[in-house]
């Protein structure tokens, strides 16, 4: 196989769509090029509605060696609080377990021989730890296994986006209270089917818009309450850990007294049992994330609907430069909202992935487990983009009530035909009502005139409406039903706004 090179025949020659390079060709970054060994490879260019967001910081390579370098050591002090590893190892260990002391490339490269990042992990931390202090190497990693570590660091990672996350929905939240109290009462058409329905009022809109946050906010601070640490040795039977403190009697006391200091030293929850192979944290995490983006999604289907040139009943935040298209000077388009949507219809999948990961085989998984850490991140990264992009979206979005009337009347009152239907039902008779009015309200939209001129004309209704009273019942905004009512309860009712401990602990 050999190197291309500038020149006839190269890849750079190829003509556009002649397919791919010749087989006998190796295709190298040019020089200069930004592509080059080690550099970050993944910016998020094709995932915009993450990209520059709090989450990626603390879901990245970077951050996700230090947690399970933080691991490391939370177990290294939690057997120095059970007697089993001396103090200064611990201490020792702790120093030297800083992201910036290893090669991030290079373990990323040497988990191909091992199939999981911590093997590697541990080699470099060792080399570390001997030039610190050489008497507490034989106490790295005692007794542990890797399973243990990129477990427990996936919870400490996970919990750092969830903080991030549910921080943006409870600000989320309260904008949409906000909202749904200033348009508690105004009137907008119902649509069903793409179609209108019935009159109802932007203020439920927004209610309901809060009601999915709020219950994703409270979904996911429950499940960053429970997020446990992952200890269980080689086969979850913590034989490992009880061998390395010794033949002496307590043993079983021990496994208690481990669990739970190395829960108390990174703050997350006891688990009952080892969970290598019982993968329901990660299944629930990743189910509580598939809520929260499609809850954020139903936000940005409905924005994007509401927004369209022929609706116009409501706007994105108008930034300069932002939706501009490359092809058409007069658009701004619906960026935030599309952004949103993308993560919403991505994170479910990906979620499932998690889920199908509960059926692990024996009791530590070949590929189950392995499958998991990629769809974990990009739930946590594109969840946690949808949420502060849904936060700006919401703070800065422009309603429109006149567009909102507007449209309310393009039917010619047609929209609150139910209630004509229901007024007529004891007059008529249930069937003949409704009858009566689908033929009108056809009528109505044949002829382009509204629905109180051809109810007026029908010689069967003489005499059974008062004067002006289908006019008075045709009127959109007299038949919002409980609306007003609905969003006086949302907003009055139980607000979910605790925070959980290990949430909240730093």
């Amino acid at each position: 196989m050999t190197t291309s090179h500038p020149g006839p025949g190269n890849a750079e020659n190829i003509p556009p769509g002649s397919g791919s390079a010749p087989p006998d060709t190796v295709l190298e970054p040019p020089t200069g090029s930004a592509l080059t060994p080690g550099a970050d490879l993944d910016s998020g260019l094709l995932s915009p509605v993450r990209a520059g967001t709090p989450v990626e910081a603390v879901v990245s390579d970077t951050a996700w060696l230090q947690a399970m370098l933080d691991a490391e050591a939370a177990l290294a002090r939690a057997q120095a609080r059970c007697g089993t590893v001396p103090a200064a190892a611990a201490a020792a260990i702790t120093v030297a377990a800083r992201a910036e002391r290893l090669d991030l490339v290079q373990l990323a490269r040497a988990a191909r021989e091992t199939a999981n990042p911590v093997v590697g992990m541990i080699k470099a931390l060792t080399a570390v730890v001997a030039d610190d202090a050489p008497e507490a190497v034989e106490y790295v990693h005692r007794g542990s296994t890797s399973q243990d570590i990129l477990d427990t660091g996936a919870m400490l990672v996970a919990r750092q986006a969830l903080r991030i996350v549910v921080g943006d929905l409870r600000a989320t939240e309260a904008v949409l209270a906000t909202l749904a109290a200033e348009h508690r009462d105004t009137v907008m058409a119902g649509r069903t089917l793409a179609l209108h329905a019935v009159p109802t009022t932007f203020g439920l809109k927004a209610a309901g818009w809060r009601q999915l946050v709020l219950e994703s906010a409270t979904r996911l601070e429950q499940v960053a309450d429970r997020l446990p640490v992952s200890l269980g040795g080689a086969a979850g039977t913590l034989a490992g850990y009880l061998q390395y403190a010794g033949e002496g009697t307590g043993q079983h006391a021990l496994v208690d007294e481990l669990t739970a200091a190395f829960a108390q030293e990174t703050q997350l929850a006891e688990p009952v049992l080892p969970w290598h192979a019982l993968r329901t944290p990660i299944a629930d995490l990743g189910a509580a994330l598939a809520h929260t983006a499609g809850a954020l999604g139903k936000i940005a289907a409905d924005v994007l609907v509401l927004a369209r040139t022929e609706v116009g009943e409501v706007a994105e935040p108008q930034v300069a430069g932002r939706g501009v298209s490359s092809a058409m000077p007069h658009k701004r388009n619906p960026v935030l909202a599309t952004l949103i949507r993308s993560a919403s219809l991505q994170v479910p999948a990906l979620a499932a992935v998690l889920t199908q990961c509960l059926v692990a085989e024996d009791e530590r998984s070949a590929g189950v487990w392995h499958t998991e850490w990629l769809p974990l991140r990009e739930c946590l990264r594109l969840t946690g983009g949808a949420a502060c992009t849904a936060l700006e979206l919401v703070r800065g979005l422009t309603v429109h009530p006149d567009r909102m009337r507007a449209n309310l009347e393009a039917t010619g009152g047609q929209v609150a035909s139910e209630r004509v239907s229901a007024v007529l039902a004891p007059r008529l008779g249930k069937a003949a009502a409704k009858d009566l009015l689908a033929k009108a309200s056809l009528v109505a939209a044949e002829t382009s005139r509204s629905l109180a001129e051809v109810l007026a004309e029908l010689p069967t209704l003489r005499g059974v409406f008062g004067p002006g009273e289908p006019a008075a019942l045709l009127d959109a905004a007299g038949y919002t039903g409980a609306a007003g009512a609905l969003v006086d309860r949302a907003l009055t009712g139980a607000q979910g706004t605790s925070t959980h401990s290990h949430l909240g602990a730093k």
